[in-house]
């Protein structure tokens, strides 16, 4: 269980799809095989079998897409600041799109400000895809491969189990296997959102068709859903005392009804719904 309480907390999610220039250079295609006929070979080269045609790649052979982080802090006073972010921060910007612009915006970005992550799975694929495509490009961040020599001197992203990088999964699952709870599964049961409209296997052919809102927008909600599914386990350990642990939720309502006024983010309100739905739902069993 945890420790302590490292602050700021970074819950986030990243989204990826196979790369179609890894898949052309590692498997030999030319350049005149379409993007989607190029991710089909992919698959197949990674096992793909009639009941499961699009298995999962190994995330050297992905593209980040979309990164995804609810950040929270109290100040002095007990007051929970909560803000959502999203990469890329302008889709219509081709720039901002680029894979590269994304991996190093979100490195640079845990270089400097050295927050506490909080991910579902995150050491076994969000950060390690990180780890991957930032090698790829190579990029320079020192900042935030820098390890401290003891736990208690700085934030360390490498170390399993310390207190700066937080996999729920370990947490929830001393272990892995068919015993091991999803994100959704655990969360709905928990009242809180899980996979809405859109489940991860429907990103790449979402990519494909250039509907990157879409993408962001589910991206988003796995990020809301880790942060909730942190300030659940966080008050469960006794890190969270009940008054800051309600006021984080009022807090994170709040956020979403602003943004999804002030920043036309409607998909927003839809996740609202849905945990009013859901914890009306749990709070009577």
């Amino acid at each position: 269980m945890l420790k302590n309480i490292k602050e700021p907390i970074w819950a986030f999610d990243a989204e990826w799809v196979p790369d179609p220039k890894a898949g052309r250079l590692l498997y030999k295609l030319d350049e005149t095989v379409d993007d989607a006929a190029v991710m089909k070979e992919m698959w197949r080269q990674g096992g793909a079998k009639e009941e499961d045609p699009t298995p999962y790649l190994k995330t050297v052979l992905c593209r980040m897409v979309s990164i995804a982080v609810v950040t929270h802090r109290v100040s002095a006073q007990g007051e929970v600041f909560v803000q959502l972010f999203s990469l890329p921060k302008k889709i219509s910007d081709p720039e901002l799109v680029k894979e590269k612009s994304i991996v190093t915006t979100f490195l640079e970005a845990l270089g400097k400000w050295h927050p506490c992550l909080v991910g579902y799975n995150s050491l076994a694929a969000d950060l390690r895809i990180l780890v991957q495509r930032g090698i790829i490009y190579g990029l320079h961040v020192p900042g935030f491969c820098k390890r401290a020599n003891k736990p208690w001197e700085g934030a360390d992203y490498f170390a399993r189990g310390n207190d700066w990088n937080i996999d729920l999964k370990d947490i929830v699952t001393p272990g892995w296997g068919h015993g091991s709870p999803s994100l959704h599964e655990i969360a709905t049961l928990s009242g809180i959102p899980g996979k809405m409209d859109i489940s991860g296997d429907q990103v790449p052919q979402l990519w494909l068709e250039g509907k990157l809102d879409q993408i962001v927008a589910y991206n988003e909600f796995d990020a809301l859903t880790t942060y909730l599914l942190w300030l659940r386990v966080a008050f469960f350990s006794g890190h969270l005392l009940e008054e800051i642990y309600w006021a984080a939720q009022e807090a994170l309502r709040q956020l979403l009804q602003h943004e999804a006024k002030e920043a036309g983010k409607g998909h927003l309100l839809d996740y609202l719904r849905e945990w009013d739905r859901l914890r009306s739902v749990v709070s009577a069993w």
